[in-house]
């Protein structure tokens, strides 16, 4: 028996990424504009209380259970940043582009573009769930000044991988899929549900 889910986001990539992956333990996902949950407010300081707070949130509107992430980019050099604000570093409105242009500004002077993607997952079975399953993935790299590739987006096209002698933007999809942190949080969170 399928069991339907809220995804706490209107993302189609992300949809059709955790769909894919979640149909495999009985879940059947859907965006949160299927319900007209409007987007939670993203105030805390670290990924995971992010997304548990938009968990619970899309859960609460649904009634149903509900899977949430948060994710960005840390850079060392900066302590981090951007961190849990990867989306509106440049500030509002949100643009990949301004922020690409930030970053690679902010991290001119240092001699150290290591960074990593981070992501969390937290899947809720009903809005006041006291043991939220959460899982997470790492993705090391570091930041390069000049874009190269055309997939992806934030800054995949300024995230290089040493490993593999590309930017995350020069990828495939399947490529991204099983290097990327979202990709290892999302095979995590998948043996946890089993």
């Amino acid at each position: 028996m399928t069991q339907k889910i809220v995804l706490a986001s209107n993302n189609a990539g992300k949809l059709k990424e955790f769909g894919s992956l979640l149909a495999t333990v009985g879940r059947e996902v859907h965006a949160q504009g299927e319900f007209n949950v409007p987007e939670a407010d993203e105030p805390f300081a670290t990924f995971v209380e992010n997304a548990l707070t938009k968990a619970r949130h899309a859960a609460r509107l649904t009634g149903l259970p509900a899977l949430a992430d948060d994710s960005g980019v840390c850079v060392n050099a900066l302590g981090g940043a951007p961190g849990v604000w990867s989306a509106r570093y440049a500030g509002e409105p949100k643009s990949d582009a301004a922020n690409n242009l930030k970053l690679v500004a902010d991290l001119a002077a240092h001699a150290d573009k290591s960074a990593y993607y981070y992501c969390v997952l937290v899947y809720v079975r009903h809005a006041d769930d006291p043991q939220p399953v959460i899982a997470d993935g790492a993705w090391h790299g570091e930041i390069i000044a000049d874009a190269r590739g055309e997939g992806g987006f934030g800054y995949d096209a300024h995230f290089w991988l040493p490993a593999l002698n590309r930017t995350a933007a020069e990828l495939t999809a399947a490529e991204k899929n099983q290097h990327s942190h979202r990709g290892q949080a999302l095979r995590a969170l998948v043996e946890k549900l089993r």
